[in-house]
């Protein structure tokens, strides 16, 4: 088997499928990680953390503790982030290496015939084929016109994540994921900072009740956002300090820095796929069917290169399902209706399955309970009380809840906590299932029991 891409979904496929005996070939022309390792998830929370660290430190005294004002050391930061990637980079190198991966430095293009070509690294021009081939490029940022990267005042992700020093003030164009996790970690650290969202609402696909609750947070912490409006490009101040956005009708803000934000686009730029039956759609994805298969018999693709939720851990699985499909186990296509999202700013996000409205838009009738951390003890211990549970389930004819449609969780830790409520959902256990079960006191994630008890129509605090 080869695998073209280094990232989540190419280098699973490669350790799961050497692990089970495969003779594996991985051409990677960047560092092994991908965009989640090193431009993505992994220094996007670590920069994440060192804002959870500053606020700590800023209000230690509610705690008793007495601590002088923190500053922040933006070059100790970068170094640490770094160093954590290089760890995790070298730790995914040498499982490689002892699965016996031969891993080639180049860029990988597919011919007919499953005839892999490999150029521009240090493996020098290589042609190498196989029975299987999975297709695992990845995707790079969206741009917008008016916003060209300049590497002076805009910036996506790859460029925000390597930043030399912090803003004083910025504009984050997009109030998704990614958006809202720079808007909240830059505010944190002292940037005064604007979000320009074009739809109604941020984080568009998360339950209203906890886009709320993020919003509120986002206010009561200084952070702008003002949502369904346009931008129209930005003029850069004569002087080279600063630039002026245009947005909404004849608005305008000055800023230091821009962000955009604006989602991801699959990169099979390098892919070639001439004389084969690879197929990629107008917006540039690779078309599989439910198994990741192509169009070609013998090559899958997986990741961002597929019109899949674009998370590493859907590529993990899309990775190994396609070995599983290798090797003719017939593996269970993946349900991303239950796909697991953890948005990891302040307060976290977590979710999985229906949002109220989406379940009612199903056909649903629904019920729903939502229950505040402002009453979880262990929430009150570690000072931070923002943020909901709520949970929808089916109703019953007695309005109780039945089967859980969907988790949503917003606050404290909820990206830890999601497991229980992913597990309920993909399950499609029932309100009586769940609520049987006894939750750890005190605990944050007794939160979601308490949520899922109230729904058997009875309820303990709530």
């Amino acid at each position: 088997m080869i695998v073209i891409g280094g990232g989540p979904g190419g280098y699973a496929a490669a350790l799961y499928g050497a692990g089970i005996g495969l003779d594996v070939g991985l051409v990677e022309k960047g560092p092994m990680g991908g965009t989640c390792l090193h431009v993505g998830c992994i220094p996007a929370k670590e920069l994440l953390e060192t804002a959870h660290v500053f606020r700590t430190v800023r209000d230690a005294a509610e705690f008793g503790v007495n601590a002088s004002q923190p500053t922040v050391d933006w070059a100790v930061t970068m170094t640490r982030k770094q160093t954590i990637i290089d760890q995790l980079a070298g730790g995914v190198t040498s499982l490689l290496k002892g699965r016996k991966v031969t891993v080639y430095d180049g860029a990988g293009s597919l011919g007919a015939n499953h005839e892999v070509q490999i150029t521009g690294g240090e493996s020098g021009d290589v042609t190498a084929t196989a029975p299987a081939v999975i297709l695992a490029t990845g995707s790079l940022p969206h741009t917008i016109p008016g916003f060209e990267v300049d590497g002076r005042f805009v910036m996506t992700s790859d460029e925000v994540l390597s930043m030399d020093a912090l803003p004083a003030r910025a504009a984050v164009i997009g109030g998704g994921a990614i958006g809202c996790e720079f808007a909240s970690m830059m505010g944190d650290l002292g940037v005064e900072v604007t979000v320009l969202e074009a739809l109604p609402q941020i984080l568009t696909g998360c339950d209203t009740d906890a886009t709320k609750v993020v919003e509120r947070s986002f206010k009561k912490r200084g952070i702008s956002v003002r949502t369904g409006v346009m931008v129209a490009g930005h003029t850069p101040d004569p002087s080279g300090q600063h630039t002026t956005v245009a947005f909404g009708d004849g608005e305008s803000i000055d800023v230091e820095a821009v962000v955009v934000s604006v989602g991801r686009r699959p990169f099979a730029d390098l892919l070639g796929l001439a004389g084969t039956g690879v197929a990629v759609d107008d917006r540039g994805f690779v078309a599989v069917d439910e198994r990741c298969r192509t169009g070609e018999p013998g090559v899958w693709a997986v990741g961002d290169l597929i019109n899949t939720p674009q998370l590493a851990h859907v590529a993990f699985a899309e990775g190994m399902l396609a070995i599983r499909d290798i090797l003719g186990e017939q593996p269970t296509p993946l349900d991303h209706h239950g796909t697991p999202w953890c948005i990891y700013c302040h307060p976290e996000v977590a979710f999985a399955g229906h949002t109220e409205e989406s379940a009612k838009d199903a056909g649903f009738d629904v019920v729903t309970s939502a229950h505040r951390f402002i009453s979880n003890g262990r929430a009150k211990i570690v000072g931070d009380t923002d943020g909901i549970v709520k949970v929808i389930a089916e109703r019953r004819p007695d309005g109780t809840g039945g089967r859980i449609l969907g988790v949503h969780m917003v606050g404290p830790w909820v990206t830890e906590q999601l497991g229980q409520g992913y597990l309920a959902v993909n399950w499609e256990a029932t309100i009586d299932d769940v609520a049987a079960f006894i939750q750890p006191h005190p605990t944050m994630s007794e939160l979601f029991g308490e949520t899922v008890l109230s729904l058997t129509g009875r309820s303990l605090h709530g």
